[in-house]
């Protein structure tokens, strides 16, 4: 028996360590194991030939997986900080992790191999009609394009019929119209897309109560799969509205037909002024939406901002939230005090001066009350525009509230014509209270602040 008490601790210490050290030489001997199974599960996955062998290897291969997965490979022992190791042998750690890795991909690769090797399905077939069958229904088509797609299907369901012994075919009565072309199509009227859509669902229940089989129906299967194929090819091919160019949309949906002659250039600009001396408001969007022209833009805002229809508020406040400064002027003459037209406008009470202007504007002429308070603060600005503007919007708005602050820009403020400008909006409010406010100013230094107060008429109406 040893006298020294501190190595019996250490040789005790030190054999409790080898006993729970990971042995590498058993886990070499399991990664040889799984190395050779693997083979032979590669080669059971190629000699495999019907959906039942492949059930089987499938099987194995995951039971091989849970296998492997209990496999713990330990950590390098670590090194010193200040060692290079850049030309250091890899520890046995690393190689047996390098194995293992290798092993892991192997058998990532037989997986995907095997569902490669599986099917083709009726269900895939049926996915793929569906996803042709979206398309054409979720496009639009011109004539031509109906046409193309009439002989499309007319092709695809006669290759079913061979291959399925079915008897599915598009309606008789399926004609192109340019009225569908254009997206007028009564709400009755079948369009060439939708009858396209409903005969290929027939088709799809054709192929389910086929109830074919993905290993004594594979070639059946395969047969309509190429067909499918074919048949998506054909219905890219065919022609959309898209493909068109924009002069040609544009002439196909009667924008130019105002037009006996040319009088300007470029055409759209006379077929615009004549859609606006019209009212034709859709017409106006339809080029504005169409056309990449500064120039035509310009003139598309400046006719709606003269025509002032409520049907182009939608496209205008998306224009607005993008700081569009004709948009806001048009929302202003439209006048629809709708919730987000007024939220929208609001967000450029308190913005720079160049979107302020249009901005209070807008607010007046809708006569949005939830501005008043907004537009008030601004009559504090330094900037005698804004505060002059916001005088203006608060004459237009004729919100009572508006009386005291505009009473006091009227009497202390510097600028001549924002003190005008209240005085304006004052007898814009027209409440006897505001008249009262702007007559006191009749004898007032400024001539444009002196006119609004002898236009304050405090006489009650015979």
């Amino acid at each position: 028996m040893s006298d020294d008490p501190e190595a019996e601790d250490d040789a005790s210490e030190e054999a409790e360590t080898d006993a729970s050290a990971p042995d590498l030489d058993a886990i070499e001997d399991d990664l040889e194991a799984f190395e050779g199974d693997l083979a032979e599960l590669d080669e059971d996955l190629e000699a495999a030939e019907t959906e039942d062998d492949l059930d089987v290897v499938e099987a194995d291969l995951e039971a091989f997986r849970d296998d492997l997965e209990e496999i713990e490979i330990p950590d390098p022992p670590e090194t010193e900080e200040d060692e290079d190791d850049e030309d250091d042998e890899p520890t046995r750690e690393e190689e047996l992790q390098d194995r293992y890795d290798e092993i892991e991909s192997d058998l990532s690769d037989l997986e995907d191999d095997l569902e490669d090797q599986r099917g083709p399905y009726a269900e895939d077939v049926v996915s793929e009609i569906d996803g042709v069958g979206g398309t054409i229904t979720g496009t639009r088509w011109t004539i031509e394009g109906d046409e193309e797609l009439i002989a499309a299907v007319d092709s695809f369901l006669a290759d079913v019929d061979d291959l399925l012994g079915s008897d599915v075919s598009i309606p008789t009565d399926l004609e192109p119209a340019s009225g569908a072309e254009l997206g007028e199509g009564g709400e009755e009227e079948s369009t060439v897309p939708e009858g396209l859509a409903d005969a290929l669902e027939e088709a799809t229940a054709a192929v389910e109560d086929a109830d074919l089989d993905p290993d004594d129906d594979a070639e059946t299967i395969a047969g309509l799969l190429e067909a499918t194929d074919e048949f998506e090819s054909d219905v890219d091919d065919a022609t959309e509205w898209s493909d068109l160019e924009v002069r040609e949309q544009l002439r196909r949906e009667g924008f130019y037909d105002v037009l006996d002659h040319v009088k300007d250039f470029p055409p759209e600009w006379h077929a615009l002024k004549v859609h606006e001396k019209r009212g034709n408001v859709d017409y106006i969007l339809l080029v504005y939406d169409s056309l990449d022209s500064d120039f035509m833009e310009e003139h598309c805002l400046e006719a709606l901002e003269r025509m002032g229809p409520k049907e182009a508020m939608e496209p205008m406040l998306a224009q607005a939230n993008r700081r569009n400064q004709a948009a806001m002027r048009i929302l202003g003459k439209i006048g629809v005090a709708d919730d987000d037209v007024v939220d929208t406008l609001l967000d450029y009470v308190d913005s720079n001066p160049d979107l302020q202007k249009p901005a209070f504007r807008a607010l007046g002429e809708i006569g949005a009350e939830e501005a008043v308070q907004p537009i008030a603060n601004q009559l504090a600005e330094e900037n005698p525009d804004v505060r002059s503007w916001a005088a203006r919007a608060l004459g237009l708005i004729g919100d009572t509230r508006a009386i005291d602050p505009l009473g006091d820009v009227l009497a202390e403020d510097g600028e001549d014509r924002v003190r005008a400008s209240a005085a304006w909006a004052l007898n814009r409010i027209g409440t006897r209270e505001a008249l009262e406010v702007v007559a006191e100013y009749a004898d007032d230094r400024a001539y444009l602040v002196q006119a609004e107060a002898e236009r304050a008429d405090l006489e009650p109406a015979a």
